[in-house]
């Protein structure tokens, strides 16, 4: 497999950008905080990770990182690099524990305490509401599928932006709607595991359904700087037979397109709805207009690309059998190539297409290597080539006149990655699992001289 080639510092300088463009870190409730303390409910990630085969080694985020004994000493380190931001999630299950109703009071006194001491170190806090964390007492109902978990939500994210909301820059309702719909419940490969088109197809309408009402609670709130974090992949075909190119116009049509198309158009892509159109809830259409209510910004997620071929498909499928393929490009640890030409190109497509002059962010951008803890220290010099890289796509965005206004890197810390528990290291921060002691790798080193550079 091909391997980024090392790189000791940062080519780019901090002041090469705006003086207002934004850093920033990212990180999310269930991979950090550890899910059981605090009176925090079951989400369906405890469930899911409780089902032999769904995770490596059936691990789980009962503890995590134990951010939430330690996240003083974790905000340190945010505050210590010389970063802005810190882009955190609540967890659904620990403010209301069933999903629904009760309040857990010790839930939202955390997030109260995080918010209150990001902003005594310096750091602007930027909220997601929801990352992949559905309460196991709502999925038991449906979860997503199920239209009236989409009023649950709004009254979530109303209970949550009342407290916070008058201290955070900004708020997100959704991270990477594609893999709560797509990978979740198509390909089940994330909780709750589902392999189902017609899941997948309501999913992929409720959630933007949710999305919408979220807005509105939050809009009769007096709340500003709204927003959604979608996830992409720079997707083409494998090669110039028809069918390749129309696999990978489907695959960018659910990946890239889809959500957007509501969002943005208030219309989903038609190449997609005749696919799966069948499957969508009954009355849909009259959804459209209130999914594409104004937003603030727009959160763009980017780590890869994807080489699309078609594989067997019988007929009758409604999808053809996209494959991904992988090219001669480095890998990282996830088996992800670097291609760092295509946040470039999805930033300029997205503003062309649909976005205008709206402030976009890359919220999340990084890579799992093979850190290794030696002497003290983590020499992940490919973490910082990989970053370089990347930073160069936003610096010539913006030179274009891309309305980029942040860049948040994913990730702070080591953490859960989900299906693939703690084997794939995404951190600035090495974390011991066993001792849960924090050591900054050589990335975060680099970095913060970076940022500290006039």
């Amino acid at each position: 497999m091909p391997v980024l080639a090392r790189q000791p510092a940062f080519t780019v300088s901090r002041g090469q950008f705006p003086d207002d463009f934004v850093f920033g870190t990212s990180t999310s409730a269930y991979q950090i905080e550890g899910s059981s303390f605090g009176g925090c409910g079951l989400s369906h990630w405890d469930t899911f990770s409780a089902t032999p085969g769904n995770v490596v080694r059936s691990e789980n985020g009962s503890i995590a990182c134990d951010h939430y004994h330690r996240w003083e000493g974790d905000l340190d380190l945010v505050r210590d690099a010389g970063l802005q931001a810190y882009r955190f999630s609540t967890s659904w299950a620990r403010v209301m524990p069933k999903g629904c109703g009760a309040i857990n009071q010790e839930g939202l006194d955390f997030y109260d305490k995080l918010v209150d001491g990001m902003l005594e170190r310096g750091i602007a806090p930027h909220l997601t509401l929801y990352h992949w964390e559905m309460p196991s007492a709502l999925e038991a109902i449906g979860g997503w599928r199920n239209r009236d978990v989409t009023d649950h939500y709004a009254d979530y994210a109303q209970a949550v932006t009342k407290r916070l909301g008058d201290r955070v820059a900004s708020i997100a309702t959704f991270n990477e709607p594609w893999c709560i719909t797509w990978y979740s419940h198509y390909y089940g490969a994330h909780a709750p595991g589902l392999r189902d088109i017609c899941a997948a197809s309501r999913v992929a309408h409720f959630v933007p359904l949710a999305h919408s009402k979220a807005i509105a609670a939050m809009r009769a709130l007096g709340l500003k700087n709204l927003g959604i974090v979608c996830n992409f992949e720079h997707i083409s075909p494998l090669d110039n037979s028809p069918g390749s190119i129309k696999a990978a116009k489907v695959a960018e049509g659910i990946y890239n397109r889809w959500f957007l198309g509501g969002l943005f158009k208030a219309e989903y892509p038609a190449d997609i709805v005749d696919l799966i159109g069948t499957h969508l809830p009954s009355g849909w259409e009259q959804d459209m207009a209130d999914i594409a209510a104004p937003l603030d910004w727009l959160g763009i997620n980017y780590y890869t690309r994807a080489l699309i071929s078609e594989g067997d498909t019988q007929p009758g499928n409604a999808l053809p059998i996209q494959v991904g393929n992988k090219g001669d490009l480095p890998r990282t640890e996830m088996d992800w190539e670097v291609y760092p030409e295509g946040l470039g190109n999805i930033l300029e497509w997205i503003r062309d297409t649909y976005t205008g002059d709206l402030p976009l962010a890359i919220t999340e951008n990084g890579m799992a290597n093979k850190d290794k803890l030696v002497n003290g220290a983590v020499d992940d010099q490919e973490r910082i080539a990989y970053l370089d890289a990347h930073f160069k796509q936003a610096l010539a965005a913006i030179d274009k006149g891309i309305p980029l206004r942040a860049y948040f890197v994913w990730s702070l810390m080591d953490n859960f990655e989900w299906a693939l528990g703690y084997d794939k290291r995404f951190g600035m921060v090495h974390v011991d699992f066993d001792s849960f002691e924090r050591t900054p790798k050589a990335s975060y080193h680099a970095l913060r001289t970076m940022l500290s550079a006039l």
